[in-house]
């Protein structure tokens, strides 16, 4: 494997050749301004999302011991206490796993895997990343992991997570 540049119809990059195939880890759009990388911005979207993400799981944690009672005073009050930690503990789970998909995404592009498919690795498309800045996988693949969890097929915690 072996870094290359190639510049092509308006868009330049820096990315691998595997097996013929120039797989691009950055591309630049050329712009009047000079060019502007969309990894760079699709980092700032990540970011963004992460910074977001933190701060909905620090609001809804404050809501949750503000709306607390100490005391409830019957069982519909002390059922609708459980029922909001309930709401509150699923939340936090769906957000704690969205942030560590997002912090995943930020450390492949570190790693110039970012835009790579986890399964295939061949690129994920541009319209799939701008959908879904985090994605770990590209459609095809997306599809066949959720068709064989729907199966009920024994798959990997990872792909489990992807479905997620």
């Amino acid at each position: 494997m072996r870094h290359i540049q190639l510049i092509s119809s308006g868009i330049h990059g820096i990315g691998v050749l595997i097996n013929d195939n120039f797989i691009f880890l950055e591309t630049y759009m050329v712009t009047k301004n000079g060019p502007k990388s969309k990894t760079t911005s699709y980092r700032k979207i990540l970011e963004r999302k992460a910074e977001e993400v933190r701060r909905s799981m620090s609001a809804q944690k404050a809501a949750q011991l503000v709306s607390r009672l100490d005391v409830p005073s019957d069982e519909g009050d002390l059922s609708q206490q459980h029922h909001e930690e309930w709401i509150f503990l699923n939340r936090n789970t769906i957000d704690t796993r969205h942030l560590r998909e997002i912090n995943d995404a930020l450390h492949r592009m570190d790693t110039e895997l970012y835009g790579i498919c986890l399964e295939c690795e061949e690129p994920i498309s541009a319209k799939r990343l701008d959908a879904v800045p985090w994605a770990k996988y590209c459609v095809t693949c997306q599809e066949a992991i959720a068709a064989r969890i729907a199966s009920g097929e024994v798959v990997d915690q990872e792909f489990e997570e992807a479905e997620r």
